[in-house]
């Protein structure tokens, strides 16, 4: 893939996860990289959900040419009916403010280079949902449609937004899931190559795909249980 001379990438959660190894992919690329996390390990300490923080960061950095977006929370795993509204609204700063005050923040910049690549990391739960976890289903959907209203928004300012979808992935985020999970490399191969296809969207995994596939049968294809009855 080729970018232009100098770019600027910002990872958000980028300390460990599919961040770090976007991370890698990108320097090993001859990128410059500035990672950004709440965790330890990130070049930048950043919580995406502090305005003022986003702010000043962009305004440091300067213009920011490549924006990967992997900042998350899973939030609680409780049926909806446990959930307290702070739990609920958490999730919903975190998972969809952060992304709208990151996104924000960098859009100026490319704009005025007429060149930019957003990438948002989405979660497949943004189409099917979770039991349990309504929450972090609910703001995956609102985080898919934000990337969505954004890309159409900048599709003739030289911006192309690529958002990715996948089932788990062995990251932190997950740690405690027993399911199998897929490979953070392989994932970041997969948004390489859309990205290099001019992809919008990328269904990252054999669980992605399965879920997208289902979304136009019956809702038994997606949620079998209900065929029991």
């Amino acid at each position: 893939m080729s970018y232009p001379e100098g770019v600027l990438a910002l990872v958000t959660g980028g300390a460990s996860g599919i961040g770090a190894a976007t991370a890698a992919r990108l320097r090993a690329d001859g990128v410059r990289v500035v990672t950004a996390d709440l965790a330890p390990g990130a070049d930048e300490k950043l919580d995406v959900t502090d305005p003022d923080a986003v702010a000043a960061l962009i305004a440091d950095l300067g213009s920011v040419g490549i924006l990967v977006h992997s900042a998350g929370i899973v939030g609680p795993s409780k049926p909806l009916a446990d959930l307290e509204l702070d739990e609920w609204r958490n999730t919903f700063r975190v998972n969809v403010d952060g992304t709208f005050l990151v996104c924000r923040a960098v859009i100026a910049g490319m704009v005025a280079a007429g060149w930019g690549r957003i990438v948002t990391l989405a979660s497949i739960a943004a189409k099917d949902g979770n039991p349990t976890q309504s929450a972090y289903s609910a703001s995956k959907a609102a985080f898919w449609s934000v990337t969505n209203s954004l890309r159409i928004e900048l599709r003739d300012q030289g911006t192309h937004v690529l958002g990715a979808h996948l089932g788990y992935t062995d990251t932190p985020m997950v740690a405690a899931v027993t399911a199998p999970k897929g490979d953070p490399a392989e994932v970041v191969e997969a948004i390489y190559d859309g990205l290099e296809a001019g992809e919008h969207e990328v269904l990252a995994d054999d669980t992605s795909r399965s879920v997208r596939a289902a979304l136009s049968a019956p809702l038994s294809a997606l949620y079998p249980e209900l065929a029991a009855g």
